[in-house]
């Protein structure tokens, strides 16, 4: 089953892909892999979960924030890619958790995009990760996914 075909099966669509909020793309590709920027939790133009993780924001929230997050990464990584199909595996997430002081869940948090991906690409969703607390991130977002993608490449 193709990952677009999953995305289908699970009622998942991509959202537009979001545009950069300074001076930066959004995601570029270097050979067969395709790396996004950070992306935070916006829907419909508007951030979805703000605060910090353990005090403005619930696990459960943040683990949706996360899901989002990735969601608009493989937005990018598609379009970069043409299309979600050319996306062979992920190959590693980088998550961002704006954490309150002794909030120590972010792999927990983490687990919202990485199974996400695991969801929609199967074993080839499997990736290496990191789940780093942070005091702040932009526009007070909760938390910030960041992408990498290995691509098919025509003529390989």
């Amino acid at each position: 089953m193709t990952p677009s075909e999953r995305m289908h099966e699970l009622g998942i669509s991509l959202p537009p892909t979001p545009a950069p909020a300074g001076s930066y793309v959004p995601g570029t590709r270097v050979g067969n892999l395709v790396m996004t920027s950070g992306q935070i939790p916006l829907s419909g133009g508007k951030l979805a979960a703000k605060g910090k993780v353990g005090q403005a924001i619930g696990l459960e929230e943040a683990v949706a924030a996360a899901r989002l997050c990735g969601l608009n990464a493989l937005a990018v990584a598609a379009d970069i890619a043409g299309g979600i199909d050319r996306i062979e595996r992920i190959v590693r997430l980088g998550v961002f958790v704006s954490s309150a002081p002794g909030f120590n869940d972010q792999p927990k948090v983490a687990n919202g995009a990485s199974d996400l991906m695991i969801q929609i690409f199967g074993d080839a969703g499997r990736h290496v990760r990191a789940a780093v607390g942070s005091n702040e991130l932009p526009l007070d977002a909760a938390v910030e996914v960041e992408l990498t993608a290995e691509i098919r490449v025509d003529g390989q």
